[in-house]
């Protein structure tokens, strides 16, 4: 299957933020509306232009994004119509290649990520009652 991972530049954050409101749609069903909105204005204004951010494309489609900032992935989201083909494991493959990915938060909510990051050797190491914008989203702690 013919993909490639590049790193984004601005003109990708559109496309990013097409992404991320997908998944985020398809997994994240905990999250309230005004949440997700606080956080689709913050992503782009603040996190994306302070991360290396790599896109992973298939025919010049971006299907998905992930970032890790000191070894810990911050981000890393498919498309909801490309998930389950494998972009999710090629993507965190590539990451933990190349940036020194060893630890990972995961909403506690979103039962699919936590196990996929269990299917990829992660073990849980805690847990926080908000996440890291201090909201009532409950965080697992994982580690390789």
């Amino acid at each position: 299957m013919p993909h490639s991972i590049r790193p984004a530049n601005t003109e990708d954050y559109p496309g990013i933020m097409e992404i991320w409101e997908s998944a985020v749609k398809a997994t994240h069903n905990f999250l309230s509306e005004e949440d997700f909105n606080y956080f689709k204005e913050i992503i782009p204004r603040d996190y994306l232009p302070n991360l290396e951010v790599y896109l992973i494309s298939e025919n010049g489609k971006a299907a998905g994004f992930a970032s890790v900032a000191e070894g810990n992935l911050e981000m890393l989201f498919i498309h909801n119509d490309m998930r389950g083909k494998g972009y999710g494991k090629r993507l965190y493959e590539f990451m933990k290649e190349t940036t020194g990915l060893t630890k990972v938060d995961v909403n506690e909510q979103n039962t699919q990520a936590v196990g996929f990051y269990e299917k990829m050797g992660f073990k849980k190491t805690g847990r926080s009652e908000k996440d890291g914008s201090g909201k009532d989203y409950p965080l697992i702690h994982m580690s390789l």
